[in-house]
């Protein structure tokens, strides 16, 4: 959140805090909700590079197409599994996946 939000809101009486302190996460819920974040915004930048529809990637993982706009909405009832194929399908490679799990874990583990 921009900083002069954050002094606006608590200059009007709001207390400002964390998706993590809001929701009573652990250390290790956090990272998790991290991780699959920035997996699943991966996924958007890897489908929008290769031009692909929410239809054809999921014609690539043999599903559906709101099966994807669930993966891309970070539905819970989405596993890591199928958010880590959707992200091989959209043509994400081994290096850009790393890429997206390394930089959140590093900054997790920063807090």
């Amino acid at each position: 959140m921009k900083s002069t939000k954050v002094r606006k809101l608590s200059a009007a009486g709001w207390r400002v805090g964390t998706a993590r302190e809001f929701l009573g996460l652990s250390e290790d819920e956090a990272r998790l909700v991290s991780i699959r974040l920035a997996l699943i915004d991966a996924i958007r930048k890897a489908r929008a590079r290769s031009g692909l529809s929410q239809v054809a990637l999921a014609e690539r993982m043999s599903s559906s197409q709101s099966r994807v706009a669930k993966i891309e909405a970070g539905d819970p009832s989405v596993s890591l599994d199928l958010i880590i194929r959707a992200l091989i399908a959209s043509g994400a490679s081994d290096l850009e996946i790393g890429a997206a799990l390394g930089t959140k874990i590093r900054t997790a583990k920063a807090r």
